[in-house]
């Protein structure tokens, strides 16, 4: 009997396309593999799609798309025994860079099929205040709402960046849409003080970024000792306000200085708690608004690297 392999795949990925998918199929199939594929038709989709393809009990299952689709698979298949790869044809790919997987189709593929996969842990976060993507009101939800993250949480500064992408923009130039909305929001950014609850300790800052990876936006590494096979996130407090602090911080990622910085808290953690009004990302899409809880969650899903 065939071994059955489940491709998820988001379309609108910035470097998916049909011949790819069908690619991909026909290597796998080369292989003795039988396959399914499945196609996301909105946000959200991959989850439920994973969801479906749990009842069918594959060897594996491929997330096929960028970051947002990885978590999105991540967030259906968590604390089964059923691994997952993944196939980058997103913007950014972090997770392909974080756990070294070729960003060609056949490298991937070849990944998926021929190595062990590994537990990871994942960092969850959950709060009652949400808002849809876009430049909505936040609504307080009745019932908390949570979601796992396997590469990090960003509160302030990026996740109000993230809040405020335009969707159609960033189909059509990918990172442009990032780039386009960080330099909207530091012209418009007039953040609120921020609370964190962190080894019995409270700290305070204006914008954040909780790391379960240490890769961030690319190859830059906001939390460079963050690794997703260790239970424990590592937490990075920015407090400064001013436009001039966040260049500053940006420049000081870019050659990874910032750490160095008086104005910057860098500490290990399994939890945090989070209080103010600021927005959320996780692993590059918009989330919710603070107050929040952080934890790190161990052994949580499987993964192929």
């Amino acid at each position: 009997m065939k071994s059955l392999i489940i491709l998820i795949n988001n379309p609108t990925a910035k470097k998916s396309s049909d011949k790819k998918i069908l690619k991909a199929s026909r290597f796998l199939k080369s292989r003795g593999i039988e396959v399914e594929v499945f196609f996301t038709e909105y946000k959200g989709h991959a989850e439920d799609l994973a969801k479906e393809a749990l009842k069918k009990s594959p060897s594996l299952i491929i997330a096929a798309g960028g970051d947002g689709t990885f978590n999105e698979v991540i967030n259906g298949i968590v604390w089964s025994e059923i691994p997952m790869a993944i196939l980058p044809l997103g913007t950014t790919n972090v997770l392909a860079k974080e756990l070294g997987i070729p960003e060609n189709l056949e490298g991937a593929l070849e990944t998926a099929l021929s190595r062990t996969p590994k537990s990871v842990s994942l960092g969850r976060i959950t709060c009652c205040l949400k808002s849809d993507v876009g430049r909505n009101q936040p609504t307080r939800d009745s019932q908390p709402i949570a979601r796992y993250f396997c590469l990090m949480a960003g509160i302030g500064f990026d996740g109000e960046a993230v809040f405020g992408i335009n969707e159609n923009l960033k189909k059509v130039s990918g990172k442009g849409a990032y780039i386009y909305s960080g330099l909207e929001t530091l012209i418009r950014f007039n953040p609120l003080e921020l609370t964190f609850s962190i080894n019995g300790k409270a700290y305070s800052g204006y914008s954040a970024v909780i790391g379960k990876s240490a890769k961030y936006g690319g190859n830059f590494k906001i939390a460079p000792d963050a690794k997703l096979t260790d239970p424990v996130l590592y937490v990075c407090i920015f407090r400064g306000n001013k436009r001039s602090d966040i260049i500053r911080y940006v420049l000081g990622i870019l050659m990874g200085i910032h750490l160095r910085f008086r104005d910057v808290v860098y500490l290990k953690a399994k939890a945090i708690e989070t209080r103010g009004d600021a927005h959320i990302q996780i692993d590059g899409d918009y989330f919710g608004k603070t107050p929040a809880q952080v934890e790190v969650v161990s052994n949580a899903v499987r993964l192929i690297f």
